[in-house]
This record gives C-alpha cells, structure tokens and sequence, in this order.
C-alpha cells in the first residue's frame, strides 16, 4: 500500500482489504505512521510521540489506524489535556468505557492529538504545543477543543480520531476541517451527561459503522417514508451575532435539497433565552476545572494560560447556590429544546457562525478576557451548538459546502434524543448531493 492510496481510504475500506487479504495491517500500520508523521509536520496536530495500543483482531475495524484525544484515555497512555501545568509523567490509569469500546472495534491506536487547555476553547492553539494549523488554509484554526484530532484526520493521517463534545468540541473542528462530526445523545456512555463521546472521520458509513460498533446497532427510525419527517431551520443565531453570508447560503441550500427529498422544512427553531445558555455554560466551565483543582497538587499558576487562571478564579468564588443556578439556568434552556423536538423531527442550523478563524482570533491566554468575555468571544464564533449538550439532543456537523475562498462550512443537523438513526440516514444522503461542493483531497 501506497502513502497517496491509504491517505483516500477511509475506515471501511481500509479494514475490508485486511479482511480480504490485499494487504496485511502490518503493512497498513507502517504507511500509517509515515502519513502521520508527514500529515503532523504540516498541521501540528500530535501531543507527544507515538504511543500503540492495539486492538481486537476480531472487531469490525481491524487493522484500521486511529488517534485518541489528550485526554485520560487508555491504561498505561501518557496525557496531559492541553495544559503545562500537567507532568508529561502523567497516565491514564485505566481504560474509558469509550475506549474499552474502541478496542473491542479492532481500532489501533497510534498516538494522542492536541486540544486547548482543558478543553475550554473553540480554537486549538495551546502554549504546551502551539496551534493546530487547518490543511486547507494554515493561516487558519483548525476548532476546538479536539482540533488536533480534526486537522490530522483531515490532512490523511488517519481515516477516524477520538473527539469528544461539552459544547461544540466534535462538531466545531468537523466544520472547520470538512469532516463529519457526531455527537452522540447524553447518556449513550457511563460518565458526563453533556459530554458526548465519539469520533471524527472523512465519510458518513465511517461514522454510522464505528457507532454501531461502539454503540450498538442504530434502530430504524419507524418513520415510513422521508416526507413524514418535520424539520426546523434557522440560520439566525439565539444570541443574536451575525453568521457570515456564505454560511447562511450553504445552510439554506442544505434545508432546500431537504426539501426536494420530501421533507417538510420550515423556517422555525427552538424558544430559549441565551442568558440561561451563558449561565449553564458558567455551570460547564466549573465542572470542567474542578478535576484539576481536586487534584493532590495544585497546578503551577504560572504554567495555566490566562483564561484558565479567570476560570479557576471564579469557580473557587461560587458557592452551591450558584452551582444551582447555573444547573436550573441549563434546564431551563433544555426544556426549550425538548419542546420544539416534540414536534419536529429534525434541526438543520449553520455549525459555525463563522468560517474557520484565523490564529488568535481566540486567544485563550489572552489575560484581558474575564469569564464572561471569553463565553462571549467564543460563542460568537460558535452559537449554534452548545445549546444540545444542554439538552442532550444527537447533532452532526456534515461538510456540505465551501466558501469562495474554499475553506470547508459545516452544517448541523439535530434530532431528537436517541435518534441517530434519522441523522445518519439523513447525513447519508445529503452527503452524496453535495459530493459536487466538496471533493474528497488528498492534503
């Protein structure tokens, strides 16, 4: 196997030609460890050297090379979650339930990717590594907070990398970098309600498959036929910033192939107060910094970017009345939500407001930003999505177009809670349709 030929594979088709034989995954394993070390030279999107944790021979993914998020992830696997502050001695103690999951599919781990500090951004550019640079334009951001994941994935590194999503983490890079991002229904996986566990890959069957695999097989929907589904659209953030133009036209064009496939699309989008979502989020970057502030050792100061300091400032001021609060600002916003999917079947909303930013646009060590200002700043980048890990609604980000400057514009599709059946199949078609407006490419 060639490094141009692995490089347009995705996961599927890597792991049928194992199983038929045409190549051995040793032979994949080595093409894929020069592709990533090639592909990182370009997007700095690893977090330290390679690691290997293989896995089954049996699962359906076999042989297939992945990527895990510098997270507590796998037994024995170094991480640090994007900060100086955390020892690079540091490791996992144990396997997730996720990656538990990611082994039993046969998948090989090969190294971690970057993130921002904590995970706490929509940009990728922390000071332990430097910034995630995007392979369509490396002026440019590749999202946040699984970045690194995005632009290796997308660069031809590897067909699939771990993300996970407490706001917006797997959907704003799958944007950014024109992949498909999923984020599962709260409560597929033991663990944080709001933080959904999955993958970012270069096709939707990668991604329908590996959920099957990782979370059981995808119901059919009992639907009958398309044109019974309901969907909302909106192109108009509940916050009120502006979302670019060419954003907004390729979200539109999105809702009318919708159409044309027997839907009924209206112009309508959940109720919900943007004051409550800021709340809840206050709630979110608490839970976020709490593991490090409950640690044996407080973190250096010195060695937490600016934001984070802001961060570990304000929660060391809450009390439990306003941890409370926040909790019943993030219910009140759900219940929004959970109205308007009990009539309607689908969401169709721009992923981004914006296209993918420029370096420094979000500068999480910028030491002016307070904690208001920095929720401010970055939900202006990306309002669209953290109102469903609120909520716990399934939502995809599908690359369904680009600008005229050919950087990639993500669209989310929602749906109700457990129904990623409806996504998928949803995503399945619209990716064919719009296969015109993006071109697989070899970076």
């Amino acid at each position: 196997m060639e490094l141009h030929e692995y490089a347009r594979l995705d996961g599927v088709a890597i792991a049928g030609l194992v199983r038929a034989g045409e190549v051995t995954a040793a032979e994949v394993e080595r093409v894929a460890l020069v592709a990533v070390e090639v592909a990182n030279q370009r997007v700095n999107g690893l977090a330290g050297p390679p690691v290997r944790v293989p896995g089954d021979p049996r699962g359906p993914f076999s042989g297939v090379p992945f990527l895990v998020k510098d997270v507590p992830m796998a037994a024995g696997v170094p991480f640090g979650v994007g900060s100086r502050a955390v020892p690079s001695f540091v490791v996992a103690e144990y396997d997730t339930e996720v990656m538990a999951r990611f082994r039993r599919a046969g998948l090989l781990t090969l190294g971690r990717t970057t993130m921002p500090e904590l995970g706490l951004s929509f940009a990728t550019e922390p000071r332990r590594h430097g910034p995630a640079r995007n392979p369509y334009d490396p002026s440019r951001g590749a999202g946040g907070s699984s970045g690194g994941a995005a632009a290796l994935v997308a660069a031809g590194a590897v067909p699939i990398a771990h993300a996970n999503d407490g706001a917006g983490s797997i959907r704003v890079p799958a944007s950014c970098c024109g992949l498909v991002g999923l984020k599962p229904s709260a409560g597929r996986l033991p663990g944080p309600a709001h933080l959904g566990e999955f993958a970012l890959t270069r096709t939707v069957r990668d991604t329908a498959r590996l959920f099957e695999a990782v979370y059981g097989p995808v119901l059919p929907g009992g639907d009958g036929r398309p044109e019974r589904l309901r969907a909302g659209i909106t192109t108009v953030a509940w916050s009120g910033v502006a979302v670019h133009p060419e954003v907004a036209a390729v979200t539109e064009r999105a809702g009318k192939l919708l159409e044309r496939l027997g839907l009924r699309v209206e112009p309508v989008a959940p109720r919900l107060d943007w004051d409550d979502v800021r709340a809840a989020m206050h709630g979110e970057l608490a839970a976020n910094v709490a593991p490090m502030l409950a640690a044996p050792r407080s973190p250096d100061p010195a060695k937490l970017e600016a934001v984070t300091r802001a961060v570990i400032a304000e929660v060391r001021a809450m009390s439990a009345l306003d941890l409370l609060s926040a909790a019943a600002a993030g219910e009140r916003a759900a219940r929004g939500v959970w109205e308007f999917f009990a009539e309607y079947d689908l969401l169709v909303t721009p992923t981004l407001a914006q296209l993918p930013a420029e370096h420094g646009t979000l500068d999480y060590d910028d030491p002016r930003y307070t904690v208001d200002g920095w929720l401010d700043a970055m939900l202006a980048y990306g309002p669209f999505t953290t109102v469903f890990n609120l909520a716990g609604q399934p939502a995809i980000s599908l690359p369904l177009g680009r600008s005229t400057t050919r950087l990639p514009i993500g669209v989310q599709v929602v749906a109700a809670h457990g129904r990623e059946d409806r996504l998928l199949a949803v995503a399945a078609t619209l990716e064919g349709d719009f296969a015109d407006l993006n071109p697989r490419e070899t970076h």
